[in-house]
């Protein structure tokens, strides 16, 4: 059933089976012990970073069939994308496999983005079946996006570090596992913001947009919710989101969270907190997976964010579009 952005799925897909892999450093941050690899070293024995991109998204797809108990041959389709140019990483790592791929880019939206359109093929009955995946890389991000590491560019207080990993899911009618009820996908939101160290402030007026037009077409509110959890907002991110809903009439009580905030430990010296397309995929994939399957949690209302940014829009001074997409799981 459609609701003007949202739709409420009938069928119901099951996540069957998730799986992530993170760099050291994300494994000693507030998830580690909920990762399925954390990796010894960055480079994940490839000569470059964006090889260790690359291998960390295929081991993310491999490591989710075996854990949801299936074979290559079962896989309908797979889903996914990541930061780099022409999504090369994600391209790159679907070769390796030998079924059918559909690339999608939403920044760091692209897990939301690539459940949500896995959800509704499902659901319309087209598939059986689908691998949805993302991660990203802090070094590839870093010299794509902002300045060669070698550099050593000083961090301003607004910047946020971009996870260096991957997460993947198998979304299937067959099987258990939390249900995926509903998609709202979000429209695109620009307020000006220019600073490419300062993503937080950028995307939040994305998911004031997605938030406000969700709970309006589903006629539900935060206390709907078990737990609302936006992606890769950060410290200032989310601070700026709660007060924009606060101009709503709308509070984000204690049951409101933010994976780009609650990442890294405070010693870790992330300033803002966490990014990147890997931020929410490791975070969906791990905690928030484990804390449904025990029970913890029986609704999520999961929004992920992304800033639809390039090098070179940043470089002739344009200003930086954002999305967000939103689902809903429920166990």
């Amino acid at each position: 059933m459609k609701l003007v952005q949202t739709i409420i799925l009938k069928k119901q897909p099951r996540i069957i089976g998730s799986y992530t892999i993170v760099g050291p450093k994300e494994g000693n941050g507030n998830f580690g012990p909920y990762f399925d690899y954390v990796m010894k070293d960055d480079c994940f024995g490839e000569e470059t970073y964006e090889k260790a991109e690359r291998k960390m998204l295929e081991s993310a797809v491999t490591g989710v069939i075996e854990k949801a108990k299936l074979s290559v041959k079962d896989i309908d389709i797979m889903i996914a994308g990541d930061l780099l140019n022409q999504i090369v990483s994600s391209s790159y790592a679907a070769r390796a496999f030998q079924f059918p791929f559909l690339g999608v880019y939403g920044a760091c939206s692209t897990m939301a983005e690539s459940v949500a359109v896995g959800s509704v093929l499902i659901d319309g009955g087209y598939f059986d079946n689908v691998v949805c995946c993302t991660g990203s890389h802090f070094s590839t991000a870093e010299r794509q996006y902002r300045f060669p590491l070698e550099l050593g560019n000083q961090r301003p207080p607004t910047s946020q570090w971009t996870v260096t990993g991957a997460g993947s899911c198998i979304l299937s009618l067959k099987g258990e596992g939390p249900r995926v009820t509903m998609v709202t996908f979000g429209k695109v939101i620009d307020w000006g913001i220019n600073d490419v160290n300062n993503m937080g402030a950028a995307m939040a007026p994305a998911v004031r947009d997605t938030m406000l037009r969700h709970f309006k077409n589903t006629k539900t509110s935060p206390n709907d919710y078990d737990l609302i959890v936006t992606g890769d907002l950060g410290k200032l991110g989310s601070e700026i989101l709660i007060d924009l809903m606060e101009d709503e009439g709308i509070t984000l009580g204690v049951n409101y969270c933010d994976c780009g905030q609650m990442y890294f430990k405070r010693d870790q010296k992330t300033l803002c907190g966490a990014s990147g397309a890997g931020c929410c995929a490791t975070v969906f994939n791990s905690y928030l997976m484990a804390k449904m399957r025990e029970g913890q949690y029986k609704k999520i209302l999961f929004l992920p964010t992304g800033a639809l940014l390039s090098a070179t829009s940043t470089q002739q001074g344009d200003t930086i579009p954002s999305v967000c997409h939103a689902i809903v799981i429920e166990m």
